[in-house]
C-alpha cells in the first residue's frame, strides 16, 4: 500500500528527512514514532503530496509521489494535528463542502452516515466555531472519511484531547482498521501506540527500527519471569541458578527475576524447585517492558555511519 526508497527532504541545507525505506501492508496500523522535529510531518505531507521530495520516491497505492498526485489523493485521508474548519460553517455545511471537493456521489448521504457515526448529528447545524476540541476533532476524522479512502493518515490523532474524546478516537481507529483499511499513525502517546499498532517504527530524521512492538521486546529484553514470594528472595537464588535455560538471574527483596526464551515450558519445573526449596510462592507474573522503555532507548542511539 505505501513503500518509500530512500525519501529524503531538505530544507535550506537541513535534512528532515534522511533516506527513509518503508514497506507498508494493506490493512495495517503503522505507528510511525519519533520526537518533536524528527520529520513525521513531514513524512506525512510527502506521501499525501502536499510537498515533493528532494530525493527518493514513494508509491501510494501503486501511484508514485509527484507523478500521480491526483490519484494519490483520491486514496487517502488526511487527519492534521491541527485541523482547520470553517468556524462560521455549520458542521452539516463544513462536510458537505469537502464531500463536493471529492466528487462523493451520494454527497447528503455519506455526510449524514459519518455525522451520525461520530455522534454529531444532533450539533450538525452549529457552527464549527462553537465545538469543543474533541468535538473538532470527531468533525475532523469525518471530513477525512467521506471519500471512503483506502489509507488514513492520522497525525496526532489524540494530542490534547480529554480521555473521553481521545478513547472515542482510539476506538474508531480499530473500527477503521477492522474495515481492512490502511492506518499511518504518528503519535506521542506511546501506550496509544502499543495497542493499535501492529507494527511500529522509531524515527528520528533517519529510521531506527521497524517491528511489533512484542517483536522489540523480545529482541532488546528478552522474556522475564517475576517470581513474588514472601519471604526474601536472595535464599532462594541458588535453586534457580543452575538451570540451563535461565539466561539471566536476579533477587530484588522478596522478588526474583528469571530471564528465559520459553517462560510456558519452563515455570512448571521452576516453580517445583522453589516449592522444595521452602520459597512461598506469592504469585507469578511475566515482566513487560513498555513501549516507551524502548523507544527512549532507540531514539538516542546513534547508527553506524551517523553523526
Amino acid at each position: 500500500m505505501i513503500t518509500t526508497e530512500n525519501l529524503t527532504k531538505q530544507f535550506d541545507g537541513h535534512t528532515a528527512v534522511d533516506r527513509l525505506t518503508l514497506d507498508i501492508g494493506e490493512g495495517e496500523v503503522f505507528g510511525f514514532l519519533g520526537p518533536n522535529g524528527a520529520g513525521k510531518t513531514t513524512t506525512v505531507r510527502m506521501l499525501t503530496c502536499l510537498i515533493a521530495p528532494t530525493h527518493g520516491r514513494a508509491v501510494v497505492m501503486g501511484h508514485e509521489v509527484g507523478q500521480d498526485n491526483q490519484n494519490i489523493r483520491r486514496h487517502v485521508g488526511l487527519l492534521t494535528e491541527t485541523p482547520g474548519m470553517y468556524d462560521r460553517l455549520s458542521a452539516l455545511k463544513n462536510l458537505t463542502i469537502y464531500a463536493e471537493l471529492y466528487e462523493v456521489a451520494d454527497v447528503p448521504g455519506q455526510v449524514e452516515k459519518y455525522l451520525r457515526m461520530l455522534g454529531l448529528w444532533d450539533r450538525r447545524t452549529d457552527a464549527a466555531g462553537t465545538f469543543s476540541k474533541g468535538m473538532k476533532q470527531k468533525l475532523a476524522i469525518a471530513r477525512a472519511l467521506l471519500h471512503e479512502p483506502n489509507i488514513l493518515f492520522l497525525d496526532e490523532p489524540t494530542a490534547g484531547l480529554d480521555p473521553e474524546a481521545a478513547k472515542l478516537v482510539r476506538d474508531f481507529i480499530v473500527e477503521v482498521k477492522a474495515q481492512g483499511r490502511t492506518i499511518f499513525l504518528t503519535t506521542h502517546n506511546l501506550d496509544e501506540a502499543d495497542r493499535l499498532c501492529d507494527r511500529v517504527a522509531v524515527f528520528n530524521q533517519w529510521l531506527r527500527v521497524v517491528d511489533t512492538p512484542q517483536r522489540l521486546r523480545q529482541q532488546m529484553y528478552g522474556r522475564q519471569v517475576v517470581f513474588h514470594l514472601a519471604d526474601t528472595a536472595v535464599a532462594h537464588q541458588p535453586a534457580l541458578q543452575s538451570l540451563p535455560y535461565v539466561n539471566r538471574l536476579e533477587a530484588v527483596d522478596n522478588k526474583l527475576i528469571v530471564a528465559l526464551d520459553d517462560p510456558e515450558s519452563h515455570n512448571p519445573e521452576m516453580i517445583r524447585l522453589l516449592v522444595n526449596n521452602g520459597a512461598n510462592i506469592q504469585f507469578v507474573g511475566e515482566l513487560r517492558h513498555s513501549l516507551e522503555d524502548i523507544y527512549l532507548r532507540l531514539v538516542n542511539e546513534t547508527p553506524e555511519g551517523k553523526e
